[in-house]
Formats: C-alpha cells, sequence, structure tokens
C-alpha cells in the first residue's frame, strides 16, 4: 500500500498513523467547503457551494442533503450550543440555524453597507463569531451573485452576540480566509488566499495575539504554503495547524515549521476533526470529500 504521507520532519511520523489509507466519502460535487462535526449526531456536514447544498455524511456511510437551497453556503462551524452556523454567499450573511431549523441572520452589513462574501467562521469559547469576508461570493454568478463590494476592505470580524456590535478586528488581508485559535486562544491564525487571482500576493498563513479577548494586534507571518495557497485551517490538541493546500493537507507545528504532508489526489479546499473518535481528519476537496485516521485530534472543550 502506498503511504499516502510524505514525512518532512521526524515528528510528523507520531502524528500519522502507517496501516491506514486515503478514504474518499462522498464524490460528484462541483466545489466542496465547510466541513463540520457534529458529534452527537455522528455526522459530517459539507458544502457544495455551486449547487447550493449542504450534504450530510453519516459515519455508516449514507451521504444525503441536509439542506437544499442553500444560498451559496460557505464555511460552516458550530456554536456553544450545538447550533449550525454558516457562511452564505448569496445573502452575504452569517447565519445561525436554531434547533426547531428556523434560520437566524447574525450578520449581514457593516458600517451601513452589505459585507462581501462571508467565507469561513469560528466561534470563541466567550460564545463570539469571528469570521473572514473577502470577495469570492461575488466576483462571479458561479459561488453567488456578482456584484460590487461594498466594503473598503477585505476584512476579518467579530461579532459580540450580547452587544449585536460587529468590530474589524484586522483589515490587512487581500482575501482572508480560513481562521482558527490556538487551544489557549490567545493566537488567531488566518490564511491569505489572495494569491488565488494575484500571484503576487503570498500563500502564507498568518498569526496575531489576541489581546484582552476581542482585539488583534501583532500580526506575522506564521508559515508559507509551497503548492498552492492556504484555506481551511485547524489547530490539534498539540498546537500544530493543518492546512488545506493544492497537493492536499500540510502540517505544521507551532513555530511555523512544515512538518509533513497529507497527499489527497485533489486540491483540498478545508478540513476538520472528527469521526467516530475524534481522531479522523475530514477534508473537502474540489469534487470530493475524503477521510484518514491520524494519530491526533481536536482539542475538546
Amino acid at each position: 500500500m502506498t503511504e499516502p504521507y510524505q514525512v518532512i520532519d521526524r515528528r510528523f511520523r507520531d502524528l500519522v498513523l502507517a496501516n491506514v489509507r486515503l478514504r474518499k466519502l462522498s464524490g460528484g460535487h462541483l466545489w466542496t467547503e465547510g466541513p463540520v462535526w457534529f458529534p452527537a449526531h455522528q455526522c459530517l456536514l459539507f458544502s457544495d457551494i455551486p449547487n447550493q447544498k449542504i450534504y450530510r455524511w453519516m459515519c455508516g456511510g449514507s451521504v444525503n442533503v441536509f439542506r437544499d437551497h442553500s444560498d451559496f453556503a460557505n464555511g460552516n462551524t458550530t456554536d456553544l450550543n450545538g447550533r449550525l452556523i454558516s457562511c452564505r454567499h448569496g445573502t452575504r450573511s452569517v447565519v445561525r440555524t436554531e434547533h426547531n431549523g428556523s434560520i437566524t441572520t447574525l450578520a449581514d452589513g457593516f458600517e451601513g453597507h452589505r459585507l462581501n462574501s462571508p467565507n469561513d467562521v469560528v466561534v470563541k469559547s466567550d460564545g463570539s463569531i469571528w469570521f473572514t469576508d473577502p470577495t469570492y461570493g461575488i466576483l462571479s454568478n458561479y459561488e453567488g451573485y456578482k456584484a460590487v463590494p461594498e466594503q473598503k476592505y477585505n476584512n476579518v470580524f467579530r461579532l459580540d452576540l450580547a452587544t449585536g456590535t460587529l468590530t474589524s478586528v484586522t483589515s490587512e488581508f487581500r482575501q482572508p480566509n480560513g481562521l482558527a485559535f490556538s487551544n489557549d486562544e490567545k493566537l488567531l491564525y488566518i490564511a491569505e488566499s489572495g494569491s488565488s487571482h494575484d500571484s503576487s500576493i503570498p500563500a502564507v498563513i498568518r498569526v496575531y495575539d489576541v489581546v484582552d479577548g476581542n482585539r488583534l494586534e501583532n500580526g506575522r507571518e506564521f508559515a508559507v504554503i509551497d503548492n498552492g495557497l492556504p484555506d481551511g485551517i485547524r489547530v490539534d490538541c498539540h498546537g500544530n495547524v493543518w492546512s488545506s493546500a493544492a497537493d492536499g493537507v500540510h502540517c505544521f507545528d507551532r513555530a511555523g515549521t512544515l512538518l509533513g504532508k497529507i497527499l489527497v489526489p485533489e486540491t483540498v479546499s478545508n478540513l476538520t476533526f472528527g469521526g467516530a473518535r475524534g481522531n479522523e481528519i475530514l477534508m473537502t476537496a474540489t469534487t470530493s470529500v475524503y477521510a484518514i485516521h491520524v494519530n491526533s485530534e481536536a482539542l475538546v472543550r
């Protein structure tokens, strides 16, 4: 069996398993994104943006449509109450699916103007919602509705649900994309994917200090993606950062050193930890969804 890894640093051997294979869970999609694992239901939800659907994969292997007419939903996560939080290109908004199935709009504008196209989202332990707002969903009619941006910058936002206040925490990105907090929430990692349309933009993950729990300072380069660009990112229980890339998933240690890669036959857009025991990396990759067991997992709060 061909090993589905590229080991660059010997420490990567401790994070992967020698006797596993890459598994294809679902195929035939247009562009998959936004994987989110629901432990209580033992299922993975993921978006197919151009098809305007959110799919559900169950541990038993079945795949079905969780939501049709998803308004070009992209990134997904869960809040502290286990509710689905989604970024929608079509409505240029961040929404919450309530337990009864109804949908609540949480944010769709900033300083009197519509958002660009919210892309990826994370929820902090204080319940605040942090999301990126690049222009991908309004560049064409493929992943949203073509429109002229109304925002001066492509921001990363923080939404305080207690007050309803939406704040830009940084506007330093050409196209901010995936984001993930360190396990102690003192750092926020953010992917710069602007090289998708401008090769002069470096394909990097930047990291910021989270100050007072609600603002960012001291932005600096954390890691460079050497094949493709960073999109979705996750942090494991050891503090390693796992990023999507053109050739699979790249794993970096806390210092930004590349440890190794999971090799995937399609460009990976995003990833999450999940599976029955939490030790699988579930990857959305162009037309398909893949999974592989690893010797790591996400930190369970």
